[in-house]
Formats: structure tokens, sequence, C-alpha cells
């Protein structure tokens, strides 16, 4: 029998989001006969929902502490010793890294550990925009330039993550694979009980918000949007699922301007809660390939999201929801077109839904996986 092939995956934190549904999926999805997985994480902050703890609870993890969002010297000290010497146990073919920080920390430790381990990484978005001072962002281009000309494999979610990659000098386009996230397919739940099991109206309509109430994404500008959608008289309530640190502030505007906006917090039942709803919206000022949409696209629902990133992989423009400018106004004209026409509603979701099947399958990304692991 042919010797298993040894994997790697190290991602700093398995928060609830894109990166940690796409590293679960490949913990489960790839075949334990041909290949041997170990999962290294750090931990969640305190403010923030971990995946393993509340989804993918069958997924087995090694934590290393230190490896998880904050910046410390001894604590990223400590997890890049860490991390050398479980490499060095371990002896891994294949060293997949998700996320900056771990791909940082993972990268060097294997230049360390110099156990001629073929690198990977994935950047399931990037840090150029909104999350740094420019002298920071600079420091993270030039560290990521670096690694970039001693990884084997630089894998993009997302074609124009890929593009803004390249842009800012870090590796070329030739050694990049864009690779789709794959989701499985959701349950099929009847609109009216996924209503009834929330407990909302079925007499309204709902445009529904997936993600960190966090400075990237916007919350504040989903409330603009709110605010504008009322001051136009639209009949429309927004559904919010998730936490951050801009939970408490965002429910308290709420109640301060009386805007239609229910607070659902985390939740692990998303499909129910797109199967509930009629519109899928997205204000950041960055993403990379947000899953959130993914899963609205699956349940057949219109997008409305900001063009940032690479939600253009998703959301093909006036064919499965609108691309707008990054304004309150601009957003609410999008949602307007649809509030008005239930048969539009109807076509860009069906749409939406038959380009999901095709390009963000779970057996789509899985075989991508195993086909580069092979082939390293």
């Amino acid at each position: 029998m042919a010797t298993q092939v040894k994997v790697l995956q190290i991602i700093a934190r398995m928060n609830v989001g894109g990166p940690a549904v796409i590293v679960a999926e490949l913990m489960r999805g790839l075949d334990k006969t041909v290949f041997q997985q170990i999962l290294v994480t750090g931990y969640c902050d305190e403010n923030e929902a971990d995946y393993l703890d509340t989804v993918a609870t069958d997924i087995k993890a090694t934590r290393i502490a230190g490896l998880g969002r904050s910046v410390s010297l001894l604590a990223d000290l400590k997890a890049f010793f860490g991390l050398v010497s479980l490499i060095r146990k371990f002896k891994p073919d294949v060293i997949h890294t998700h996320t900056a920080k771990a791909g940082v920390l993972g990268r060097l430790a294997s230049l360390l550990a110099g156990r001629g381990a073929v690198r990977v990484h994935t950047f399931h978005g990037h840090l150029l925009h909104g999350y740094f001072s420019p002298a920071v962002t600079k420091l993270v281009v030039l560290i990521e330039k670096i690694l970039a000309a001693r990884t084997s494999v630089l894998i993009a979610i997302g074609t124009k993550v890929r593009d803004e990659l390249v842009a800012a000098g870090i590796g070329r386009t030739n050694e990049y694979r864009v690779f789709f996230p794959g989701l499985p397919s959701p349950k099929a739940i009847a609109k009216a009980t996924a209503q009834g099991a929330l407990g909302i109206s079925t007499e309204s309509l709902y445009i529904t918000f997936v993600g960190r109430l966090t400075q990237i994404k916007r919350p504040d500008r989903l409330l603009d949007v709110a605010a504008e959608c009322k001051a136009r008289g639209l009949d429309l309530r927004f559904l919010v699922a998730g936490e951050g640190e801009l939970f408490e502030s965002s429910k308290v505007r709420c109640q301060r301007e009386q805007l239609n906006v229910t607070f659902f917090g985390w939740r692990n039942d998303i499909d129910q809660i797109f199967a509930a709803s009629d519109i899928a919206i997205l204000t950041s000022d960055n993403e990379g390939i947000p899953l959130t949409l993914i899963q609205a696209a699956q349940a057949g629902l219109p997008i409305v999201a900001t063009n940032v990133g690479s939600i253009s992989d998703i959301v093909i423009n006036e064919s499965t929801g609108y691309l707008t400018q990054i304004s309150a106004p601009a957003i609410a004209d999008a949602i307007e077109k649809l509030v008005r026409d239930a048969q539009l509603r109807k076509l860009m979701g069906e749409a939406g839904k038959a380009r999901a099947t095709e390009y963000f399958s779970l057996d789509r990304m899985i075989k991508d996986h195993v086909d580069l692991y092979r082939s390293l």
C-alpha cells in the first residue's frame, strides 16, 4: 500500500467565518486512506464564536496558544517555536497555511524546521485595504513578498484577490492557483416553515445580512441602508445574523432610530435564515470571497453587495444580483429595484443558484485540493 501523504493544516484561529468553514471541509473531505491530516490552530477572541466548539465539533485540532489574532512578541515567539517542534515531530509532506498570521509563522517555522515539506499558502482575502495604517500595510506587503518567494504554491480564494495581490507585488500570476470555496448543498426548507421556526411574519419581505459585526464589514453602513429604505417607505425588514465588537452599539442605534432590524446573534442555522429570506446583503469595505453569499446564492436569493474583493466571482451584476458603489443610497437603489419586482427577485435568485451549483460545490473544492497535494 502506498504511504499516506501527510498534510499539516495551519490556521490562526477557527472563528466562525469563511476560512474556518473551508479548512473544516478539507479536514472532513480528504480520503483518510490517502491523506493523514493534522489541524493546528490558536484560540478565538472572547467576542468571537469558535467554529470547532459551535459547529464542527467532529473535528480534532491541536491548539497552540499565541497563534490567534492578537499580536504579542512573546506569545508569537512561543507559537512559532511550538510550530517548529510540531513540524519536526509530525514530518509533514505538505504544510498548508491559511490566514495572514498563520501564513507568516507557519512558513517561517517550516523554513527553520528544515524538513523539506512543500509549502502551500491560501489567501482567503488579504490585508491590503482597510485593516492597517499605510506604514504597517507596507510592512505586511514586504513580509508577504519575501514569503511568497519561498512558497511552492500560492492559492487565492477568488480572481480579484489574486489580481490585487499580484498588483501589490506579492508573487506572480503564474505562481497562483485560483480555487473557489465549496459548500455542501443546503437542506431544502420551505419558506413558511423557516419563517415559523424563526418566529417572523410571513407578510414582510426580508433582506438578510450574515457576518461578523466588525468594522471591515461596515454594519454602520448596513444601518444607513436600513434608514434609507425606511425613508423611501420600502416595506422591508432587515435580519442580522452574527456578533462582534459592534453588535451592542448597532442594536442601540436601531432602537434609537426605530429601524426595522432584527438581530439574531451568532447562529448555526444559516440555511434556515436564508430559507426565510427574500434578498441577501453585504456592505463590506473589503472581502475575500464571502461564503455567506455562496450560501445565499445556494438558497436562491438575489444578492445586493458592495463591489469589493472577489464578491464579483459570486455575484454577476444585473444577472444574479447587484454589485454597488460603497454608499448607502447606491445600495438602497439596488434593493428598491428588487423590492418592487417579485419576478426580478425570482429570476436573479434562480441564476445565482445555478452559478453556485456549477462553481461552488464541495466536490469541486475537494478535488482541486486533492489534485494539488498529489501533484506536489
